[in-house]
């Protein structure tokens, strides 16, 4: 069930690494410093995450499972506002996703789903959504 679940996050941050480039030539450091930095220091993240989890796939003796040769990105216009949506829904599905890891993991692994988990929640809010109880899993809301 680990590398299932590895893999379920490594196809997750594939996807976040992807938009978040996206969403990093729709900002303007100069303009928009703030969102500018939340996408940057996410982008960086979800890289991070994305090769951790590829070492601990590899590690586990599988396949770490491929990109996507693309992925859905919004159409609406490259505003704040619109820029912080996207990414606030983005971070949103992570959490459910590294809350599937938590829930079959153990150890190393489930920390560092806790961890993720925890961030994934707090960008959230760093985009504009409002906070809410139990990120991550919905059906406990």
């Amino acid at each position: 069930m680990t590398v299932e679940a590895l893999q379920t996050a490594l196809a997750a941050e594939h996807a976040a690494v992807y938009v978040y480039g996206f969403l990093g030539a729709r900002t303007s450091e100069s303009a928009q410093p703030l969102v500018f930095a939340e996408v940057v220091d996410a982008y960086a993240t979800h890289r991070a995450w994305r090769d951790l989890l590829i070492s601990r796939i590899l590690d586990e003796g599988a396949e770490p499972v491929p990109a996507a040769p693309t992925y859905e990105l919004p159409t609406g216009p490259a505003t704040v506002l619109g820029v912080g949506r996207t990414a606030a829904e983005l971070e949103a599905r992570c959490a459910d996703t590294y809350a599937y890891v938590v829930a079959n993991t153990a150890g190393d692994d489930r920390r560092w789903g806790i961890e993720a988990l925890t961030r994934a929640a707090i960008r959230q809010v760093a985009f504009g959504r409002a906070p809410g109880p139990f990120p991550g899993a919905a059906d406990l809301s």
